[in-house]
């Protein structure tokens, strides 16, 4: 099924086996799946995406499951691509898209990154997985696991908003809340995960969740007929989704399927937790962990993220920029969007509107450029976060 041939350190360019357990690379820093491109190139083409399941499993040979009959599949991905009309008409803009990831399976684009952890996780003979999470991670872990009988571990922050609390335990996870923030949570999992038997499927800390992410920007670019638009605004916790997308951008060239020509990639962070900013502003490869993270949008208070420097070099190649907006605003510009286009965004999702009017105030969008705003998730799972007006 698949043309993946090794993993490699995003570091080093060190190569390892992929039938062997990974996390991170010796070198501390993700690995990336690899694949035989010049191969897929001549006997996959973009007929026989077309010809594929409406889900991201249409890209299968560009994924890592080897063996079909471990893919444990919900449905995941393929989100709509909406013409987002009236808010662009307020906006001045025509060409104003959202990419709908809150449809996917538990309401959230986290469904893409879990699917592929779990499915692999599954190929390789894990029987117990564990995640740190600010919620819609945990709940797309749990779903996956569950589908898989496999026994999945949560850890939360404590004040995770109560429905995702409620997700998890739903489907069976065994939850554990934690005073403190997700990079807390992530230090449990580390103290625990060898002792216990888990597998730990964090954020970047395993291969496969990156290649589920990526599947985003083949959608996009088969939704656009193969060709990608002039700016792509995407809230930024982990990461894992920009990263993704810029790693598929680079496939597809190699593929033949899209030309060398690039988005600027916006990274949207909250005001109360902007570690990607701060580095874009002072110039660094690493972002500094964010002291007293604190924001309405749980997968924005990600203090510090594992492949900071792979975000920041996207952000940098493709000439974006990074962009830091209140919770006043995300919650404002979420109900806009709900509003004028019938989406109830999370609050993630608000940013990367407001994050818009601020780059559109400043001159750096153009109102005749095509623009992509990605809400990454539901607000059903927020209602603790987000106050009606």
């Amino acid at each position: 099924m698949t043309y993946m041939t090794h993993l490699e350190c995003t570091k080093t360019g060190e190569t390892f086996d992929p039938s062997e357990l990974h996390n991170l690379s010796p070198a501390g820093v993700p690995l990336f799946p690899r694949y035989d491109l010049a191969a897929a190139k001549s006997k996959f083409t973009k007929v026989d995406v077309a010809a594929g399941p409406p889900t991201l499993w249409r890209y299968g040979p560009l994924l890592p499951i080897v063996d079909p009959a471990n893919i444990v599949s919900l449905g995941e991905g393929f989100t709509p691509m909406l013409h987002a009309t009236r808010l662009g008409t307020a906006l001045g803009m025509e060409r104003l898209l959202i990419k709908e990831e809150g449809l996917n399976p538990t309401g959230s684009f986290k469904a893409r990154g879990l699917v592929m952890a779990v499915s692999r996780a599954k190929e390789l003979g894990i029987e117990t997985v564990v995640i740190p999470s600010a919620g819609n991670a945990a709940g797309a872990m749990s779903a996956y696991a569950a589908a898989a009988g496999m026994k999945a571990v949560v850890f939360m922050p404590r004040d995770t908003p109560s429905d995702f609390v409620f997700e998890c335990k739903g489907l069976g996870a065994e939850v554990h809340l934690i005073d403190g923030l997700i990079t807390d949570c992530g230090k449990m999992v580390a103290e625990r995960k060898e002792r216990e038997g888990w597998f730990d499927l964090s954020t970047f800390k395993e291969p496969y969740r990156v290649d589920g992410k990526k599947t985003m920007g083949y959608e996009l670019a088969e939704q656009l007929g193969w060709r990608l638009p002039d700016v792509i605004i995407y809230p930024t916790g982990g990461g894992t989704g920009l990263v993704g997308m810029w790693k598929a951008f680079d496939e597809m060239e190699q593929l033949g399927w899209i030309d060398s020509q690039r988005p600027r990639m916006v990274s949207v962070q909250s005001e109360g937790c902007a570690p990607i900013i701060r580095a874009m502003e002072e110039g660094s490869e690493h972002a500094r962990l964010w002291e007293n993270a604190h924001t309405i949008a749980s997968g924005l208070r990600v203090p510090g993220a594992v492949a900071d420097f792979l975000i920041l070099r996207a952000i940098r190649e493709s000439g974006g920029t990074a962009v830091a907006v209140s919770d006043e605003a995300m919650l404002a510009d979420s109900w806009e969007i709900a509003r004028k286009e019938g989406v109830l965004p999370a609050p993630e999702g608000g940013a990367t509107l407001s994050a818009l009017k601020k780059l559109l105030d400043t001159g750096a969008i153009n109102r005749d450029e095509e623009v992509i705003l990605f809400n990454t998730g539901s607000a059903y799972k927020y209602q603790d976060n987000m106050p009606l007006d």
